[in-house]
């Protein structure tokens, strides 16, 4: 079995940022919020260093971990321009929790969870085949923790983390395997974000129940079923929060010819 390496609890993620991470952490959320526009210029490193209060060199380091997400593309001459949105590491843990800082894009939430969506039902099925008993009981001990502590706090969280992260592993696919991260960063982040201002509008555990009970019973066609429910409830659930969130579209004055 693969040594299983827990996704960091939000407490953890919560941590202060050395001066370039934050640097590149404002930086990388006005960029997938579309406050920064791909194409555009960023400033020059003494021009920005200067704005910012910081060191050239924590700037330079800043646009660094940008460069290594692909959010930004530095050429001699051309300076550091933003990239256009195909080019980002959108599994990024990092890239997904500034894209859940603030409300999300449409298009950014519904291709998340379009992924999530392929992913993860495949990765149930195989798992009710593959399964290994340390797993499954990995599995019922996420779900027990998930039970004592709630998905409100940091314990439940990363107890939800780690089901869907064993649910990968036990697929026995080093591809699916590869997504790990990106997809607990996706489901940590989004359960974070739905209860930012109020508590969940629906309790999710009797959703991995099911996907549970199926996985146990190495029925692989129910395990596919109940993930891809849990999945589109997961949606239904953060699309509503998103656009109660979203500011009203402002409507289109007609203009009317004069008689």
């Amino acid at each position: 079995m693969q040594a299983h390496r827990p996704f960091p609890a939000p407490s953890q993620r919560r941590r202060p940022l050395r001066l370039h991470g934050t640097v590149a952490r404002d930086i990388g959320i006005r960029i997938v919020a579309g406050r920064i526009t791909p194409g555009r210029v960023l400033d020059g490193e003494i021009e920005a260093s200067e704005r910012l209060h910081v060191s050239r060199t924590a700037y330079r380091e800043a646009v660094r971990i940008l460069a290594a997400k692909g959010l930004v593309e530095s050429r001699p001459k051309r300076g550091t321009r933003v990239t256009e949105p195909y080019r980002w590491h959108l599994l990024d843990p990092d890239v997904i929790s500034w894209i859940f800082t603030g409300t999300p894009h449409e298009r950014l939430l519904n291709g998340l969870f379009e992924l999530r969506t392929i992913v993860e039902p495949a990765a149930a099925a195989l798992a009710a085949k593959r399964r290994s008993a340390e797993q499954l009981q990995a599995l019922r001990d996420a779900l027990d923790r998930m039970t004592t502590h709630s998905l409100a706090i940091n314990d439940g969280q990363q107890a939800d983390c780690d089901f869907h992260q064993t649910l990968l592993e036990a697929s026995g696919n080093p591809f699916l395997v590869s997504l790990t991260s990106g997809v607990a960063a996706a489901v940590t982040w989004t359960t974070i974000f739905k209860q930012r201002e109020k508590p969940l509008p629906r309790d999710p555990l009797p959703d991995h129940e099911r996907v549970y009970r199926a996985v146990a019973a190495c029925d692989a066609s129910a395990a596919r079923t109940a993930m891809t429910e849990l999945v589109s409830l997961a949606l239904l659930d953060t699309t509503q929060v998103a656009s109660s969130r979203r500011p009203p579209r402002r409507r289109r004055r007609v203009a009317h010819a004069r008689p």
